[in-house]
């Protein structure tokens, strides 16, 4: 036996010690993106099990690519866009809850949710399924609720963070007067009851949203002038990352029930990226992707000291303009694949698969425990109400297959529904309980409508049909 002294010094055992990635062949990228320029800390990359959209460059506002995850290769240059906003798009952020929802926040100040159906469409996705208003300023950043269905929150150089019903396309609460500059940016917790924002006034905030208050701050946690990130972990601990005076980049680990001092604070190295934080409350493991690095970098967290471990580093080439993170529901257990993610280049999307090496074919228990699935555990009016709930797990053992196509439909409340005025009530212009044989012609009218523009779509294609044997026939 060694001595008690000898015995710590052992290479610590860790399942994810020999985590390795490894970026895919050339025919599985997704070739010809023109991806965005805008100079914002986002990742400009959003994934799920079905689809991979990219925040692109766009001519006259702005606009971002929606491509199925098995259309690879290179890129139609018409293939369509979602190209609703008036300025750039800043963020893009999957609804956790449904698979063909997506939201995007942009510099024209509106935060816009699509329905984005199974099939690729012909033109162009421009008629959003709800626009939401409210803040005067570009909107950077958007998150959707983990646990409650519709719920999503946006933030914008207004200082404002607002959260949304988008069932009913209203705002259920608007955060003010907590922050004192630009929101860098804002995390839930695992059930999504409080949340962790960064802010330019070097401060981190664990704001109680239904309660509006700041339940703790810490000024200061990483003491540079650059961006500070941060996120909750599944245990409630804060994760940060930020520069040390030196402008050296810094990781920190932070407990809520002594937020003075952190449980753990590394120096990495020079850099002026900021490093993106990509947690996996599965395996317990922090990805760090630095804007402009060419390397990912991941840690284990666990409740022992240091408390963050390092692992590995990725290394390529070429530097990243943003990064993707694939939920887990969309990774393949078959191959020990424990996290995926999708490079930003300038002109291409690379996956870059992370797995564990195992012999054995069969299922990797320990690799892949119960994980969120798609469904919603609350209402938003449950979880305004005060109710909280752990996210909906899921066996990962089959593998997972995602759902059908789900529509999200927006019923917006009619506020004379709520307070009705007193008195006889008076038919206003706005009144929409249209009467039957008007609503008949309404139909009629849209019935009508749709005829021509089939045939007109008719006689285009007859033509475009004819044009070609034309050109053909002059070869």
């Amino acid at each position: 036996l060694c001595p008690p002294a000898m015995s710590r010094r052992v290479v610590r055992q860790s399942k994810f010690r020999h985590v390795f990635g490894q970026p895919v062949k050339a025919d599985q990228m997704y070739e010809d993106i023109r991806v965005s320029k805008v100079t914002w800390d986002s990742s400009f990359c959003a994934v799920n099990p079905k689809f991979v959209a990219i925040i692109v460059e766009s001519g006259g506002g702005g606009a971002f690519i929606i491509l199925p995850l098995a259309k690879t290769g290179r890129v139609d240059k018409n293939h369509p866009l979602v190209t609703g906003h008036t300025a750039p798009v800043l963020d893009i952020d999957w609804c956790p809850h449904n698979d063909n929802v997506i939201a995007s926040a942009s510099e024209d100040t509106t935060v816009m949710v699509w329905q984005i159906p199974d099939y690729v469409p012909v033109r162009n996705i421009t008629e959003p399924v709800v626009t939401l208003e409210g803040h005067s300023k570009r909107v950077g950043i958007i998150s959707w609720h983990p646990t409650a269905r519709n719920v999503l929150l946006s933030a914008g150089c207004d200082n404002l963070v607002i959260l949304w019903n988008v069932g009913t396309g209203e705002m259920l609460l608007v955060l003010e007067d907590m922050h004192t500059d630009l929101i860098y940016n804002v995390g839930w917790n695992r059930n999504g009851s409080l949340l962790v924002t960064t802010c330019k006034d070097k401060k981190v905030r664990v704001i109680d949203p239904r309660k509006q208050q700041v339940v703790a701050e810490k000024a200061k946690p990483h003491d540079g002038a650059r961006p500070i990130r941060a996120i909750f972990m599944a245990d409630g601990k804060i994760f940060t990352t930020g520069f040390s005076k030196m402008s050296e980049r810094q990781l920190g680990l932070w407990d809520l029930k002594n937020f003075e001092e952190p449980i753990a604070l590394q120096e990495m190295d020079t850099s002026n990226g900021v490093l993106l934080p990509f947690y996996d409350p599965d395996s317990s493991i922090v990805y760090l992707c630095g804007k402009g690095d060419s390397s990912i970098r991941y840690f284990e967290i666990t409740s022992e000291a240091p408390y963050v471990h390092y692992l590995n580093t990725y290394s390529s080439k070429e530097p990243q303009r943003g990064m993707g993170f694939m939920p887990k529901r969309g990774l393949d257990v078959s191959k020990c694949e424990i996290a995926r993610f999708f490079k930003l280049h300038e002109r291409k999307c690379e996956p870059i698969v992370m797995t564990v090496p195992r012999k054995s074919d069969l299922f990797q228990d320990d690799l892949y425990p119960d994980t969120p699935g798609p469904e919603p555990a609350l209402e938003a009016d449950e979880w305004l109400s005060g109710k909280d709930a752990e996210p909906i797990l899921i066996s990962l053992r089959d593998g997972y297959v995602p759902v059908k196509n789900r529509e999200l439909k927006v019923v917006k409340k009619n506020i004379l529904d709520n307070k009705p005025p007193p008195g006889p009530r008076r038919r206003s212009t706005c009144d929409l309980d249209l009467s039957r044989p008007a609503l008949e012609e309404v139909l009629e009218e849209i019935r009508a409508l749709k005829e021509t523009v089939q045939a007109q779509e008719k006689r285009i294609s007859d033509l475009e049909n004819k044009l070609c044997q034309f050109t053909n026939g002059t070869d």
